[in-house]
């Protein structure tokens, strides 16, 4: 039986599912971070140090009780149209694109998939090399771009 490896980055963080325990360094979080709040449409354009604490605060404590920047009130402002039901909820989703995008690093890491350069989406797929380069389907992900944060 294969035990696939754990992803890791450091000891700053850890997301657990099951009996996968992915850990990360401040940095790799914090980008994960923001990139799965761009891909949601909940932010665009770069992320200032108070914002990115109020976004890491959020996926960590699945809220942001005192906060540290617009983003933050943003949150708490919104929290109606974010919360929802746990499967439909921000925090939510932000968290399953963070393990999500550690996981498949972890398979690349493992030569199970590799990246390629999509010309059509002009954009990065994960494709399986053992079924001849075959891109894997990820879930298509909601979009909060209706209660985005735009800094003003």
């Amino acid at each position: 039986m294969y035990r696939r490896g754990n992803y890791s980055s450091g000891d700053d963080f850890v997301l657990e599912y099951g009996e996968l325990r992915f850990t990360f360094n401040e940095r790799d979080f914090r980008e994960r971070c923001e990139q799965a709040a761009r891909k949601l449409s909940f932010l665009d354009g770069t992320v200032m140090e108070d914002e990115a604490e109020d976004l890491i605060n959020l996926v960590v404590n699945g809220e942001v009780t005192d906060p540290a920047s617009a983003l933050g009130e943003h949150v708490n402002e919104y929290w109606a149209q974010l919360a929802g039901p746990s499967d439909r909820s921000l925090v939510h989703w932000l968290r399953r694109l963070i393990f999500r995008g550690a996981w498949l690093d972890q398979r690349v890491k493992e030569g199970e998939l590799d990246v390629r350069f999509d010309d059509g989406s002009h954009g990065f797929v994960y494709v399986q090399p053992d079924r001849g380069g075959e891109p894997i389907e990820l879930a298509p992900e909601p979009s909060w771009n209706s209660v985005a944060y735009v800094r003003r």
